[in-house]
């Protein structure tokens, strides 16, 4: 039985394919010699294309490495419109950041040096916080729908606390991840989030 979603055509499969195929070969050559000592031509020679055609796929070298966090967000984002509309609002943000951690490799020893690297590159820390922006425009209009559902809250009170709560879970992350990162994993990521924002919220 059809289940009524289009699959991708063969040009965009081989699309997808060589776009992994490059970031595979980015990160390894990350994380065996160092973000900053990686050169673009060494990433292009390791998957087997030319410069050129490198930028095809990414428009920088920090894209390889934070390409894929808008999908994530994506994936938030479809985790939040999932959760039980009485929920209260950060229970519901919790949960749907929660479900990145089940994913696999969440927690691994790679993500961990992934972090690392991400709060060592200043290039990559300005991106990473760009993309963080993006989430919460993905974010934003989804719990301020939730919110003026369950309260009598008009559309720009709404937006206003939705954006608020957004704004100071993902901070919440960023720190809970560094602090991650500093301290080489022996926390859940997902406990030192809920002290964070129980510290902001107190």
């Amino acid at each position: 039985m059809s289940s009524g979603v289009a699959k991708p055509g063969l040009r965009e499969r081989t699309r997808r394919a060589v776009h992994r195929e490059i970031a595979e070969a980015g990160m390894e050559l990350f994380l065996e010699q160092g973000f900053e000592e990686t050169t673009i031509d060494q990433i292009a020679e390791a998957a087997g294309i030319s410069r050129r055609s490198f930028f095809r796929y990414f428009a920088t070298k920090e894209d390889v490495v934070l390409g894929g966090l808008i999908d994530r967000g994506h994936r938030v984002r479809s985790a939040l419109i999932a959760r039980p509309p009485e929920e209260a609002p950060w229970a519901a943000v919790r949960a749907a950041l929660l479900a990145l951690r089940e994913e696999p490799g969440a927690g691994s020893e790679t993500e961990l040096r992934i972090g690392r690297m991400l709060f060592e590159a200043p290039s990559l820390r300005t991106r990473h916080l760009e993309k963080h922006l993006a989430w919460q425009e993905m974010l934003v209009p989804e719990l301020s729908r939730r919110l003026r559902t369950t309260t009598n809250l008009d559309g720009p009170s709404a937006d206003h606390r939705a954006t608020a709560i957004i704004a100071t879970a993902l901070t919440c992350l960023d720190v809970a991840t560094e602090t991650w990162v500093h301290r080489d994993g022996d926390v859940p990521l997902e406990d030192l989030w809920d002290e964070a924002v129980t510290a902001v919220r107190a």
